[in-house]
């Protein structure tokens, strides 16, 4: 598994690929990442992100009862910046409250807010990422947090795709307010990866539903989400693409079905 990562870490920095997402519940995702920028000195201009809030506890079985489990408590973070910062030293530029909802504590715990501040002003950008049918709400409420009267979130990661756009004004209002905005999840979990409705003028379907993200004024990264050369290979065509929003604005479901069918989807 360490071998694959570092290959595929190779061939998209080959590529042009410069922000490398992981997350301490990522199984070793932040070991491996770790491992990869030690053993490449040049690639000094990848800026990494990682995420807490979740611990992995599936213990690499994927018919485990829980995968994940999820605290936004002071106690957490503390543990998990600590972890974070074991392996990755100096080169953690991003940390990101994981998976923020609109009733996480994470929105109103002052004292976490205050720990958070302290690691901004040492130089780590603070963020969050969202999921579920409220991501709107949960991206709003966090642009409001503010800690000596200055905005606490310089960062949101959120899912948006031609299935499940509804985030998509809250985040240009961070967008606006000058937040990094992340795109995560833009091929649905691997939903659009092969919808054939999608594929246009010989450009496969996931390079298509990436170059929509892409095409959004106020995305200012993608992520792909490849796991081998040939996926990253027809990930990176959507940088090349123009997409004419007819072809995907049809395919909306409501926020509410749309999360209920990913919460089906099996681990692999």
């Amino acid at each position: 598994m360490r071998a694959r990562a570092h290959e595929l870490l190779d061939q998209a920095y080959a590529a042009g690929v410069r922000y490398v997402d992981v997350a301490r519940s990522y199984g070793r995702a932040e070991e491996f990442l770790a491992q990869w920028l030690r053993a490449r000195p040049d690639a000094d201009d990848v800026v990494v992100g990682s995420k807490w809030g979740y611990t992995y506890v599936a213990g690499w079985r994927v018919d485990a009862d829980a995968h994940e489990l999820k605290d936004h408590s002071v106690a957490t973070f503390d543990r998990q910046l600590g972890e974070s910062r074991a392996l990755l030293g100096d080169r953690l530029d991003l940390y990101q409250i994981h998976s923020v909802t609109p009733d996480s504590p994470a929105l109103h715990d002052e004292v976490l807010h205050r720990r958070l501040a302290d690691l901004a002003a040492e130089g780590t950008l603070i963020g969050l990422s969202t999921s579920g049918p409220a991501q709107a709400e949960a991206i709003r409420a966090a642009l409001g947090v503010r800690v000596g009267g200055r905005p606490l979130f310089r960062s949101v990661q959120a899912t948006w795709n031609p299935l499940e756009p509804s985030a998509g004004p809250a985040l240009a209002e961070a967008h606006d307010a000058g937040c990094l905005v992340i795109v995560k999840e833009a091929l649905a979990n691997g939903r659009l990866a092969g919808a054939g409705n999608l594929a246009s003028g010989g450009a496969p379907a996931d390079a298509v539903a990436l170059a929509a993200a892409l095409q959004r004024p106020w995305a200012t990264v993608v992520l792909s989400g490849a796991v081998t050369g040939d996926q990253l290979a027809s990930n990176l065509r959507a940088q090349t693409l123009t997409v004419d929003p007819a072809r995907w604005q049809g395919l909306a479901v409501p926020g509410a079905r749309y999360w209920h069918e990913r919460s089906q989807l099996p681990w692999a």
